[in-house]
């Protein structure tokens, strides 16, 4: 996602006639359409046209699809598989959920939402294709050095961390923006990483952030903050992908489209919105499970999709990324979370607040040591504390280009 060639595959309108055309993903009807008695239940076959739920107000079309007929189960190892049933929470965690909190994306602004046995997903759209480098690329972040004790060629982080134990898991509210992206090359997002391998070809990685959040033009065609979800069990080189792009994760909420638009975001010295997000492994099956808010599942990815993770995880990052493609031989001027540096606190610097993680028994936990770092901290920064209310909690972000960082 951080670079795209300056030549477009000639096989990509053919791919995208097909993948329109000749889905083999069945669509249920919306839930407006649902009062019609006929109609209940009812599915399309795959030569029928595929039945739109709502052109969402970003443009975004959704399509309530079979729960079986998700990519996910096009892994060889789900294949006539029926999703799981969500496991135990960690101890200590708050399971009462609220309708309000599955809201905060545009396309539920109408009250839309999908049938039970059905999940959301954004349809790939013919544009959202040819933003791509390629068909074999299109949902997939370039293989990138992500060492965070040295600036990682042209990603540049402000996060917090902890390594050297065992983690099965993490949790965060991560504060919502609207980030200016500077070119259709570059993306600015937030999100928590469950990492385990070393950095090398062999690492795994769980990420969920805004989406759980990111702004990225070149995969979305737009600048709204979406909540997100990525994996990869080799350095990002030729396994996982983003959200429902490719055969990994399986979704079990049919309220929540990964890859949709959120909001409301926040303003600058106004109203603040956050979200909360945990990843957790399950201690009875090894899967690791995405819940949003409390108590809204969302869904979990296989542990076979991994090595090291399969097992544990040994590093946990909290934080904000941007790609700098140095547009014009200077630093980009795409900010990272509001724009505003850490030190301006509260509505204006954009913070991750209530940071924990997932022990050896099942248990949340509060961060034994919380590291920071930042890349390159004349453009973005971070600062950390701890307080009662917020717990484990930093500030970070930044404006990308000025006077310091030319």
């Amino acid at each position: 996602m951080a670079s795209c060639c300056s030549k477009i595959s000639p096989i990509i309108p053919i791919f995208v006639f097909f993948l329109l055309a000749s889905s083999p993903i069945r669509v249920a009807r919306s839930s407006s359409e649902t009062n019609n008695p006929h109609a209940k239940n009812q599915t399309f076959r795959p030569e029928q046209e595929l039945q739109k739920l709502k052109i969402s107000p970003d443009g975004d079309i959704i399509d309530c699809v079979l729960l079986r007929h998700q990519p996910g189960f096009d892994h060889p190892q789900l294949k006539g598989k029926k999703p799981l049933a969500p496991p135990e929470r960690p101890n200590g965690h708050n399971t009462k959920a609220t309708m309000a909190a599955e809201d905060f994306q545009m396309w539920r602004m109408s009250g839309e939402t999908c049938p039970e046995g059905t999940i959301p997903i954004r349809r790939t759209t013919e544009q959202d294709m040819l933003r791509a480098n390629s068909v074999t690329s299109f949902g997939k972040k370039p293989a990138q050095v992500v060492r965070r004790d040295t600036t990682s060629n042209d990603h540049e982080h402000a996060i917090g961390y902890l390594s050297g134990d065992e983690y099965y898991g993490a949790k965060a509210s991560i504060n919502v923006w609207a980030p200016n992206v500077t070119n259709q090359y570059e993306f600015s997002l937030s999100q928590i990483w469950v990492i385990s391998g070393s950095f090398g070809d062999d690492l795994n990685t769980i990420e969920a952030g805004w989406q759980a959040l990111q702004v990225s033009p070149e995969l979305y065609g737009d600048y709204y903050p979406r909540f997100f979800t990525y994996w990869t069990s080799d350095a990002y080189q030729a396994t996982g992908c983003y959200n429902l792009l490719c055969s990994g994760f399986v979704q079990t909420n049919n309220r929540i489209a990964i890859g949709a638009a959120i909001s409301p975001t926040s303003s600058y010295g106004v109203g603040q919105f956050d979200i909360s997000l945990l990843i957790w492994k399950d201690p009875k099956h090894g899967n690791w499970w995405l819940e949003f808010e409390s108590g809204i599942i969302v869904g979990y990815w296989p542990s076979f999709l991994f090595t090291h993770l399969s097992d544990h995880a040994s590093m946990v990052q909290f934080g904000g990324e941007v790609v700098n493609s140095s547009p014009g031989g200077s630093h980009t001027a795409t900010e990272m979370g509001s724009g505003h540096f850490a030190g301006e606190g509260f509505g204006k610097a954009s913070y991750f607040r209530n940071l924990q993680v997932v022990d050896w028994d099942n248990n949340l936990i509060p961060l034994p040591d919380l590291k920071v770092l930042a890349d390159n901290p004349d453009c973005y920064n971070i600062q950390g504390g701890i307080n009662v209310v917020w717990g484990n909690y930093f500030y970070y972000g930044g404006p990308g280009k000025n006077v310091k960082c030319p």
